[in-house]
């Protein structure tokens, strides 16, 4: 059963919102008639990215989201009312060039998560002008295709240091109580070099294993500092040859505060297991 709250009640535990890293597929997968592998291949993941919203203990007033396609020398925060689309993939059907995700941005959302950044230390910049990527508008077209909810995008730091992204995190962490739905967008296996024949599955999965220990270790402390050393994990560097799409994962950590993280999507597409958590 879904709890509902207002501002007239309610304990913290009641509004609270989790804290999500979702996969966000490849290119415009979903929306594909030809899916470059087994008939219904990502089928099972758009079903779990549409099941995230129904099961919120309420609906967020703004999403803000962390995607694995988007880095800067400063941490930027995307502040622009009406986002236009940036369609970066290339060599897909000409249709999905035309898809659509018409949410609006949320400029005061935008400014609260500056001045949350700036406390914490972290030099922040703002712009209005970047299209949301396709690691922000193609899962969301999935899991609220009303697009119906403001939305901010928030880059990741160019230097990839996984600590500062969970300590960007735990900074951002308020925005929880505060109605807004952090959602951290990224692949737990990106090597688009890896064989997709099914011949990088075993390897695949014994990082997926290694990531969901980590993610899932009760100790909230001791699943940062695993997920700070992600390099140690079992073939971490052929899941990850660059780290971009996971480090959207430590930001959710660093969010989750002590909530504890459980994985909530595991499947196998185009040959690499890939698996999604959910915080709080």
């Amino acid at each position: 059963m879904q709890i509902e709250t207002t501002s007239h009640g309610g304990t913290a535990a009641d509004v609270r919102l989790p804290v999500y890293y979702l996969p966000h597929g490849g290119g415009p997968c979903f929306f594909m008639e030809d899916q470059r592998g087994p008939p219904d291949m990502w089928k099972s993941m758009a079903a779990f990215l549409e099941s995230v919203i129904p099961s919120l203990p309420r609906r967020p007033k703004a999403l803000l989201i962390i995607s694995g396609h988007w880095d800067e020398p400063q941490v930027t925060v995307n502040a622009g009312e009406k986002p236009a689309l940036l369609y970066d993939y290339y060599g897909f059907p000409e249709h999905t060039y035309r898809l659509r995700w018409d949410a609006p941005g949320a400029p005061d959302v935008a400014a609260r998560v500056k001045a949350l950044l700036d406390a914490a230390g972290f030099p922040t910049a703002m712009e209005t002008q970047r299209g949301w990527d396709h690691g922000v508008f193609i899962p969301m077209k999935v899991a609220l295709p009303d697009a119906d909810i403001p939305t901010v995008q928030l880059s990741l730091r160019s230097d990839y240091d996984a600590a500062a992204h969970i300590a960007l995190g735990k900074a951002l962490a308020p925005l929880r109580d505060e109605g807004v739905l952090i959602l951290g967008s990224g692949m737990s296996f990106h090597n688009l070099r890896a064989p997709r024949d099914g011949s990088a599955t075993p390897l695949s999965q014994r990082f997926d294993n290694w990531l969901t220990r980590a993610v899932t270790d009760p100790d909230p402390a001791q699943r940062n500092q695993l997920l700070a050393h992600w390099e140690n994990g079992d073939h971490a560097r052929f899941a990850h040859p660059r780290e971009d799409h996971l480090l959207p994962l430590m930001v959710a950590a660093g969010a989750a505060g002590e909530d504890p993280g459980v994985r909530v999507y595991n499947g196998v597409v185009i040959g690499w297991a890939v698996s999604g958590y959910r915080f709080g």
